[in-house]
């Protein structure tokens, strides 16, 4: 019972706090005939739809038929629980749950003419317009074959050129709408100051507030030029922390002196650029919110007291998926979304029960827990907002545009341009960069993995070889992880005094829900080693880091290295190049390299 006032005192201090610090309800400018849209939508809605505007369910877009149980859920979630729109995945593919050898990857890209076909005609059964939103972080192609697939924004806080993240965002915003996505979940304005984030790490510009700031803001405007809502995250602040929050619930622990003046400045400037969405976070910061074990999402205090009325943001308020172990390991579905909108939240994004979380909030609202009023001012920011997108007029896209708009040659030019530009020398010895190897050298290529499971979109060092052996045909190729035998790698560090030069990749991930961030002592080993071996010998060797950058701190003996923050083919085409000398380097550090280099270090070639 005292569980039950606690939440009831907590929704009337939100509702009492937001009358008493009332703001406009969007920064949408709407033309008259999108204005008396809203109004006419608002008033005719029932409380069932106006609840439902305020839940974002999913689907992965691989080929769903409209006859098939997986469609029955969707439709179901568009009559029964009214929802507001879709959120927008690549797609799945089963996996043997194995032990000893999981090496299986079960993640694929979605297919871009599916997940057209998909929001169209979920489009065509809903009353009200779908607002659909997607983790694009790095463009379409982040989740969709064949589309335009950026570098991590860490590539482009190495790169420094805001005129670079504008165009990434124009480029963004263009495919997703063609696919019939309306918002988007990037940037990423987290200031990555702990180099052991396991979540944030590469999806962060870098560690420095006003960079983050500046990088952000110009990919905002970019993509809101292409009529597709920007959404800074995780409010408000998630990158001062060594937990993930899809496994536990983070806790920062720094003064408010210092959030003001580190984690928020990347959000106080998106906000002053015109971002139109914001998402809260599953962070637990007691300097604006001491209420213990209280994520940001279910935090009054900090959605509305701070994001609402201390930076006057105006805009959409989207939870973080209620799906993380930051929120379902403490509560229901139903009472995470009840906490949730009693927070100052809009929108209830992926929650593990689309229906429990409905029937809560309705029930809520019934109850007079949440007042009417409270749930009227969301839903008008989300009317505004697909106002804003022209659903009034056209809720549906052309699905033979999708292949002139999307993944073009245009587009792909310009995520190469800052793959390339982005590559960062930070250490180079004995001047071996580039390698001047005459083409009949015998080149020993490692390809050192964290671990061997989960690489199904994109297997290690796949264009690294080839384009290798495009300037240089002689290549032995070994693959090394933390499963490789210790006798396996006493053989490669034998065989290793009989080649020319050495080429190492490091591919060391910070992926979400994997709890891992780290290279294998055995394989740490192994690379210094090799280093000194060819430091008597005089032989070249160069590595190339990507993915985690901070790996770099705990093989400070390698002579030259090389980082990319990225992985796919792009960036080991760059990579190559780089090394090759066929094209200059000059990025520079984002973060610090704490005991090796300094913010802003980096070498020219």
């Amino acid at each position: 019972m005292r569980h039950r006032v606690s939440l009831v005192s907590l929704i009337a201090a939100a509702v009492l706090f937001a009358s008493l610090h009332a703001r406009s309800s969007s920064p949408a400018i709407l033309d008259q005939a999108g204005e008396k849209w809203v109004k006419a939508e608002l008033k005719k809605l029932t409380l069932e739809e106006k609840v439902g505007q305020m839940i974002v369910s999913s689907f992965y877009s691989s080929f769903m038929s409209t006859d098939s149980a997986e469609f029955d859920v969707l439709v179901r979630a568009v009559h029964e629980y009214k929802v507001g729109g879709f959120h927008v995945f690549g797609a799945t593919e089963l996996a043997p749950q194995v032990l000893l050898n999981p090496a299986y990857g079960t993640v694929i890209l979605g297919q871009p003419l599916e997940a057209a076909s998909i929001l169209n005609r979920l489009q065509a059964i809903s009353d009200v317009p779908l607002l659909n939103t997607a983790d694009f972080e790095t463009g379409v192609g982040f989740r969709i074959a064949g589309a335009t697939a950026f570098p991590r924004a860490m590539a482009f806080g190495a790169a420094g050129d805001e005129k670079l993240a504008y165009e990434a965002g124009r480029i963004t915003g263009e495919e997703s709408r063609a696919l019939g996505v309306h918002v988007n979940f990037a940037p990423v304005v987290d200031v990555n100051n702990n180099a052991r984030n396991p979540v944030i790490n590469t999806r962060s510009f870098g560690e420095d507030p006003a960079l983050v700031g500046r990088l952000a803001s110009a990919y905002v405007k970019g993509i809101q030029s292409a009529g597709v809502m920007a959404t800074l995250k995780h409010f408000p602040g998630h990158g001062d922390t060594d937990t993930d929050s899809h496994l536990g619930l983070p806790i920062i622990k720094q003064p408010r002196e210092r959030l003001e003046h580190v984690e928020l400045p990347p959000f106080k400037a998106g906000i002053a650029a015109g971002v139109g969405a914001v998402m809260t976070g599953h962070i637990e910061m007691p300097a604006f919110d001491p209420a213990p074990n209280t994520p940001t999402t279910l935090s009054q205090p900090i959605v509305t007291g701070v994001l609402r009325n201390q930076l006057g943001f105006e805009g959409l308020i989207y939870t973080d998926s209620m799906g993380m172990a930051g929120v379902t390991a403490m509560y229901s579905s139903g009472e995470a979304a009840v906490r949730a909108v009693a927070a100052g939240n809009d929108v209830v994004l992926h929650s593990p029960d689309d229906g429990a979380a409905f029937a809560a909030i309705r029930d809520a609202v019934k109850s007079g827990t949440i007042p009417e009023a409270r749930i009227d001012a969301s839903v008008e920011r989300i009317l505004r907002a697909k106002a804003a997108a022209g659903l009034h007029r056209t809720k549906t896209v052309n699905l033979e545009s999708v292949s002139t708009i999307v993944g073009t040659r245009a587009n792909l030019a310009v995520a190469d341009q800052v793959s390339q530009r982005s590559i960062t020398l930070i250490k180079d010895d004995r001047n071996q960069v580039p390698l001047t190897l005459p083409p009949a050298a015998q080149v020993l290529y490692l390809s050192v993995l964290d671990y061997p499971s989960g690489w199904r979109i994109a297997a290690p060092s796949r264009t690294f070889i080839p384009e290798l052996k495009k300037r240089w045909p002689n290549v032995t190729a070994v693959e090394l992880s933390d499963r490789t035998t210790p006798s396996d790698i006493e053989l490669v560090r034998a065989m290793a005094p009989r080649f020319d030069a050495i080429v190492a990749s490091v591919f060391v991930r910070a992926a979400s829900a994997s709890g891992r961030l780290d290279l294998s002592a055995p394989l740490q080993r192994l690379l210094q080693d090799l280093a000194r071996q060819t430091g008597a010998s005089g032989t070249p060797f160069v590595t190339t880091f990507f993915g985690n950058p901070y790996v770099a701190m705990y093989l400070p003996e390698l002579p030259a290295m090389l980082l990319t923050y990225d992985f796919y083919d792009r960036a080991e085409a760059s990579a190559v190049r780089a090394m090759a000398g066929e094209a200059p380097i000059g990025g520079k550090l984002p973060i610090a390299l704490p005991g090796l280099f300094l913010v802003g270090h980096g070498l020219t070639r």
